[in-house]
């Protein structure tokens, strides 16, 4: 038996329809699908404890580490690659460089730099390669340019802030006894980290004195910050300054 153009055709159709049906059939199999990947499942629970890396990063969106890598990106390509047009989370979630730059976030989350948008430039128009911004003495570079040109009322009040906050970790130490009290080795980072600046340290009694009970090993690891010449120029330059930090620290009995 031999078939027709008509009847060949009609076969081609049935099977098309076979398959249609069959593809049909194995989609309502597995009715819960992913909307970030597309694997689909048969039980619901199955869809709802799948985790592939679409959806992994859809759902990080508001995880602080998360905020601070999609904002260093989107600063990245404004400053550096110079687009007009605002990078989506989408655009982020999409980039091959998602977690080179969440990685990034997780570092500035963890060191709570001197504010973190001013960094992020910094780090952006720099140069440096992205995988070389989490490295410590990229940040320590960044502290010591901004402490030794900062103006004196930033200075004081970041310092009075830092001051308060430990005196709030140490009731009920009030915090004009910060210098007095505060472990040294903490004193050390937290002048490193530029958190208490040399404008209140050396002008007022309390700060020197907590200089002076610095070891040699402590004094060379701020010694970049405390700088004495470059201080005593910045000092002779601007007395009425100074003269605003000694007055506060006589207020405050520093």
């Amino acid at each position: 038996m031999f078939l027709t153009k008509a009847g060949l055709k009609t076969s081609i159709s049935d099977i098309s329809k076979t398959c249609e049906w069959l593809s049909t059939m194995k989609q309502n199999d597995k009715p819960y699908k992913c909307e970030y990947c597309g694997s689909s499942y048969v039980r619901e629970k199955t869809l709802f404890a799948h985790m592939c890396e679409k959806k992994r990063r859809a759902l990080q969106k508001d995880e602080k580490r998360v905020r601070y890598g999609f904002y260093a990106f989107g600063r990245f390509y404004k400053l550096s690659a110079g687009n007009k047009k605002e990078k989506t989370y989408e655009d982020f979630c999409k980039s091959p460089y998602y977690n080179a730059f969440v990685k990034f976030g997780s570092f500035l989350n963890n060191v709570q730099p001197l504010y973190p948008e001013k960094y992020i430039d910094y780090v952006v128009t720099s140069g440096v390669k992205l995988d070389h911004w989490c490295r410590d003495e990229m940040y320590e570079k960044y502290v010591l340019q901004f402490i030794l040109k900062e103006d004196v009322t930033t200075a004081l009040e970041r310092s009075v802030k830092t001051m308060m906050e430990w005196a709030a970790d140490n009731e009920p130490a009030p915090w004009n006894h910060y210098f007095q009290h505060i472990s040294l080795n903490r004193a050390v980072y937290q002048i490193k980290d530029g958190k208490i600046s040399p404008w209140l340290i050396l002008n007022c009694k309390s700060g020197k004195e907590m200089l002076g009970n610095f070891n040699d090993e402590q004094l060379n690891m701020v010694y970049h910050v405390i700088n004495p010449s470059h201080w005593a120029m910045r000092f002779k330059k601007l007395s009425s300054d100074v003269q605003l930090v000694k007055d506060v620290a006589k207020e405050s009995n520093l």
